[in-house]
């Protein structure tokens, strides 16, 4: 199945648009690691998060905080548990 010319056209206009220089706002940033974390995104925002300037390494180093964060929170949910448990 081709795309038509027009499709080609508003694809590579939706690129261009997406292409640019501009930092990504933290609050994008952080909903879309959100959204990675539970396998859920946009092909819009995933598009968006691999044209912005300099994206790599912020999204890398969010992960990273992400993960450390979340497994500090399940390590001091087992343990608040097994406290009020008793065992």
């Amino acid at each position: 199945m081709d795309n038509s010319p027009q499709e080609q056209a508003d694809s590579a206009t939706e690129q261009e648009k997406n292409n640019t220089d501009e930092k990504l706002p933290l609050k994008h940033i952080i909903i879309s690691v959100l959204a990675a974390a539970i396998g859920v995104q946009s092909k819009r925002n995933q598009e968006k998060d691999f044209t912005a300037k300099g994206s790599i390494v912020t999204y890398i180093v969010a992960g990273i905080i992400f993960t450390v964060v979340f497994v500090i929170t399940v390590i001091a949910v087992v343990k608040s548990v097994l406290t009020h448990t008793g065992i």
